[in-house]
């Protein structure tokens, strides 16, 4: 990847962690260990059927470098984005270029979605699995295939969104 194009990146993630903490400036603490949440709580794949994971959860060593804060999921253009989760929009709009969607779910977290053609206003109630927003083809970075950016946040800390579906180690078998 170009260094142009990591520092873009670096610098989408790092405004997208203040738009969703609400505009706060203040630092994150450095030794912060992300709490894995609960599994159980309900949460579901925002993209039907399950999709391919283009590019895992690759968190940065420190919070100011650059690194793969959510998941990447193969897509189509115009493809539903379904809540993960219940809970509220509080984010609907441009960022960095992209359209950006963040739902803040009852127990805290925050799902971010991009790039999207948002379908709901700031403010809205969402079910879990309902339709709120569309993937765009517009400036992804899993180029040329195009894909949806799924990030869930506590508070400022990144979590890696597959942590939250309940997956199951896979288990190899003997042959006979």
């Amino acid at each position: 990847m170009p260094i142009g194009e990591s520092v873009a990146t670096a610098l989408l993630a790092a405004a997208l962690s203040i738009v969703v903490a609400g505009g706060s400036l203040t630092a994150a603490p450095l030794n912060d260990a992300p709490r894995q949440p609960n599994p159980s709580q309900g949460w579901q794949w925002p993209l039907a059927p399950v999709p391919a994971v283009e590019r895992g959860f690759d968190p940065p060593d420190q919070p100011w470098l650059p690194g793969h804060r959510g998941v990447d999921l193969r897509a189509t253009s115009g493809q539903p984005v379904l809540a993960p989760m219940s809970g509220q929009v509080t984010f609907s709009g441009p960022l960095a270029g992209r359209g950006v969607l963040v739902v803040t779910h009852p127990n805290g977290l925050r799902s971010t979605f991009e790039p999207v053609e948002a379908g709901l206003a700031v403010g809205q109630g969402v079910a879990t699995g309902q339709p709120v927003a569309q993937v765009s083809d517009e400036g992804g970075h899993c180029a040329p295939v195009v894909c949806l950016h799924w990030g869930v946040l506590r508070e400022r800390t990144y979590l890696d969104p597959l942590s939250l579906l309940g997956r199951r180690p896979v288990v190899l078998l003997p042959l006979n």
